[in-house]
């Protein structure tokens, strides 16, 4: 599914020097690389704050902390994403709120946010799901109406840009109240282990999310929150460094992979290709246009819609060609999730996806030798041959 040694070569000197350069210094923890790090992506999303942490569970769990949520709070998200979103929630002794997602983009539907909304509801949390932007015009709309917080979960969305109908242009984990992202080594920027950060332009928020990644001190063994110890080391912090510069390039790259992957199934019956949405994509039903930059593909899904998708997971297998199915099972139907409040009405989009999808191979060092054996297979499969 991704090619991390060959991406490494491209990079190999830098990263070596880099994490040489670490050891030699013995600044394992919070050293001059995690700072410069910060700094470095702080430029790149344009926001004022971002503070590294140990992973992308953590990030997330850190901003709801940060955020002073308190037990029994409802916290609304996506039904169809990975659990550490609402893992957390639950973690934390607040209430997750599912609701369903929309059939094209899979993303966190508004109106079903909408209709979900109590006088207990005290924050949103979208997800940037595969890499493409949720609709954050209409769910920043939601949440100033209602007076709620907006976290984003961006742990597969990071580079991507969301234009406002307004014109303006953000990259995602920028445009929420805070935000959360991963670098789990497989993440469009990953590292060589586990990390991840949070973002805000809060100044108070940052402060407060700054003292909880370190057992909640801002002076030594001066404990002023209650906190947790969650930090990036600076090793990780050095191949991030290597790769951030990087970051456009990859993305684009995976775009370029992308656009190959839906000509190529353009006009197969019971294979739908990712759609793009949002203003700052001039892309329309299958066709993923050369300026999208709205979308950076951390997977590249589609719907097999004839009931055949798990037959085509074995095919793949068959023939050496990596696949996942993410997601298998709806949250609201996990054991550690399931809860009489739910309705399966409510969840006709997710509970049709989780049938359907299936995400193909998708990185950086993809060529058209692979792309065309990955695309004959499935087609073939598909049409019976």
């Amino acid at each position: 599914m991704v090619d991390l040694k060959g991406q490494y070569q491209q990079i190999k000197e830098q990263v070596d020097l880099s994490v040489l350069d670490v050891i030699h210094s013995t600044a394992f923890i919070n050293g001059p690389e995690v700072h410069a790090f910060q700094k470095e992506l702080e430029e790149y999303l344009h926001i004022k704050h971002v503070i590294p942490c140990a992973n992308g569970t953590d990030a997330l769990q850190i901003a709801m902390m940060g955020l002073e949520l308190q037990p029994g709070d409802e916290v609304i998200t996506a039904d169809f994403t990975f659990a550490a979103t609402v893992e957390v929630i639950a973690l934390l002794q607040l209430t997750p709120v599912l609701v369903d997602v929309e059939p094209d983009s899979f993303n966190i539907d508004p109106e079903a946010i909408r209709k979900a909304i109590t006088p207990k509801t005290k924050a949103i949390v979208p997800v940037h799901l595969f890499g493409q932007s949720a609709n954050m015009d209409d769910i920043m709309a939601i949440a100033k109406e209602y007076n709620l917080y907006v976290i984003e979960d961006n742990a597969q969305g990071i580079g991507a840009n969301y234009k406002s109908a307004n014109g303006k242009t953000a990259k995602t984990g920028a445009i929420g109240h805070v935000a959360s992202t991963s670098f789990f080594p497989s993440k469009n920027l990953g590292c060589y282990g586990d990390g991840g950060a949070i973002f805000t332009n809060d100044d108070d928020l940052a402060h407060r999310i700054r003292g909880i990644v370190n057992h909640g001190m801002y002076k030594r063994y001066h404990h002023d929150v209650v906190g947790v110890n969650s930090r990036l080391d600076s090793i990780q912090a050095a191949v991030l460094r290597a790769k951030l510069p990087n970051l456009d390039t990859y993305n684009n790259a995976r775009r370029t992979a992308a656009r190959k992957y839906s000509k190529a199934f353009e006009g197969i019956n019971h294979i739908i290709t990712p759609q793009v949405q949002g203003n700052s994509c001039d892309s329309s039903e299958s066709v993923i246009c050369d300026t999208c930059d709205c979308h950076v593909f951390h997977q590249y899904t589609l719907r097999i819609t004839n009931g055949t998708r798990d037959a085509l997971v074995q095919h793949l297998n068959d023939n050496a060609i990596p696949c996942g199915v993410y997601y298998p099972i709806p949250l609201h139907s996990q054991k550690a999730y399931v809860d009489d409040r739910y309705d399966e009405a409510d969840f006709p989009v997710t509970n049709r996806l989780v049938k359907e999808v299936i995400s193909l191979p998708m990185h950086t060092e993809l060529d058209n030798e692979q792309i065309d054996f990955i695309t004959k297979t499935v087609i073939e499969f598909v049409n019976g041959k």
